[in-house]
């Protein structure tokens, strides 16, 4: 993991300061030393698409938050198969990448750069520190875990009780909504690990709802060509 990383050495820069006073709501609220703290608990590191962050739940990462880029957090079967939980954009947090932090965690979290993604680590030890002198600290953190297994429990509600293809036209929305564009890069694979499927139910799918003039499939791309229709799906 660590090989493909990349560490900003600098002192944080300007926008990394300014990502930490805007995202972190306790901020204002902390002593001059605790925020001293945090900041020389603090990194900024590279990485390129494809490179993992965290894939271990007996690691602890630390609390991430992402400065440029995005991630891709999933959780992987015993039989291998990828699903993913959620993504995070510029200025979200990550929680899981802080397992130790959270009591009772029974599941295995990779956190996986999907595009070339500049994040701040904030070392764990010294966060907890911190959330046992401001209970502010310690509301966030309970608040962000909240968030995220919300965010968790909606892919299980979608795994569990909806059908393949209202999945699937709620998934190749929201690409189109992240590419901005009608036509966005993919592939059946990629597909199949985000939905937690096989690739052959997604090339089945993505053949109907191309008869069915809602989509058109190129090699390594698809287009939305009836939005609507597809939002008759979800």
């Amino acid at each position: 993991m660590l090989d493909m990383e990349k560490r900003n050495n600098a002192q944080l820069g300007k926008p990394a300061l300014q990502a930490l006073e805007e995202n972190l709501p306790f901020w204002k609220s902390l002593e001059e030393d605790q925020r001293s703290t945090l900041l020389n608990a603090s990194a900024q590191f590279w990485y390129p698409k494809g490179a993992l962050l965290h894939h271990n739940r007996a690691e602890c990462t630390g609390l991430v938050m992402v400065l440029e880029g995005r991630l891709r957090i999933y959780t992987v079967s015993d039989t291998g198969k990828e699903i993913t939980l959620y993504r995070l954009f510029e200025r979200d947090i990550c929680i899981l990448s802080a397992s130790c932090l959270i009591r009772n965690i029974t599941f295995d979290v990779h956190v996986q750069a999907e595009t070339d993604t500049m994040v701040l680590r904030i070392a764990t030890d010294a966060y907890q520190k911190i959330a046992a002198m401001n209970s502010k600290v310690q509301d966030f953190t309970n608040q962000l875990v909240s968030s995220r297994f919300s965010d968790v429990m909606w892919v299980v509600e979608q795994v569990v009780f909806m059908s393949i293809d209202r999945r699937l036209a709620m998934h190749l929305l929201e690409a189109a909504s992240m590419a901005g564009s009608e036509t966005f890069s993919t592939t059946h694979d990629a597909i199949a690990r985000d939905l937690g499927t096989a690739r052959e139910v997604v090339t089945r799918m993505l053949n109907r709802f191309q008869d069915e003039k809602l989509v058109a499939v190129g090699r390594g791309f698809i287009t939305l060509v009836n939005r609507d229709g597809l939002y008759k799906l979800t």
